[in-house]
């Protein structure tokens, strides 16, 4: 009986229950995300790790950064979904948060050039952007309470397409193009979708810091390629 008490979904919960898991999944996302501004001022103090970051650029050194990344992400990704360590969840969220931080300093470094020559503070409204679109998204899931489960595997597809589609442009040096980030958007967009059901529909009580993470996870590839889409202009 325990143990189905453990993986009872969060939307069988009392009302009371289930607000303070949305609560805390919301935080812990907030958390992640004010983590992921410190860690990136921090790493922009430092030229070592800015240059570095902006050698993995050219060629196959960005497939073996993306490499390493998607490695990263997933080992912080089965940390965070650990039912029963807490520790080992918060490593997790921590880890994934460095990582992103890391992958994110060449384009916001491009981002603040553009700024600095008089294009204009694209971050900033990236970042309107991307909160507007994601407040918007997990809005629909919440007051609906659909579940959005059936994305899986769409989602799935167009992952491998789109991991596909960027190792033939680093190997054959084409450039994907607007409308490539315009579909990442899209992409993003069914991925929170899909987070945020899960939070009402798939986690259990204490398994509020794995669901934050996947929120994080989506909202940072939204970011991306945003920020992408306004880096061009």
């Amino acid at each position: 009986m325990e143990e189905f008490q453990q993986i009872l979904p969060v939307g069988s919960l009392t009302d009371e229950k289930r607000v303070a898991f949305y609560k805390k999944t919301y935080t812990h996302l907030a958390m992640a995300v004010l983590l992921f501004i410190i860690v990136e001022w921090v790493f922009f103090q430092i030229d070592v790790v800015v240059n570095f970051a902006f050698s993995l650029t050219q060629g196959w050194r960005w497939m073996l950064m993306l490499g390493g990344f998607m490695l990263v992400t997933s080992y912080a990704d089965r940390m965070a979904h650990r039912n029963h360590n807490i520790n080992q969840q918060y490593l997790g969220l921590l880890l994934y948060v460095i990582a992103e931080a890391f992958i994110f300093i060449p384009l916001i470094g491009i981002a603040m050039m553009i700024a600095e020559s008089g294009g204009g503070n694209i971050l900033n409204q990236a970042a309107i952007l991307t909160l507007a679109l994601f407040t918007g998204l997990s809005a629909v899931v919440l007051v609906t309470k659909k579940d959005f489960s059936f994305l899986k595997s769409a989602l799935t597809i167009g992952f491998f397409i789109a991991l596909g589609l960027i190792v033939a442009g680093l190997l054959f040096g084409f450039n994907l193009g607007l409308w490539f980030s315009v579909g990442m958007v899209v992409l993003a967009s069914g991925s929170i979708l899909y987070q945020t059901s899960n939070m009402v529909h798939k986690y259990s009580e204490d398994q509020y810091v794995g669901a934050a993470l996947g929120l994080f996870a989506s909202l940072m590839l939204l970011f991306w390629y945003i920020l992408s889409i306004l880096s061009r202009r």
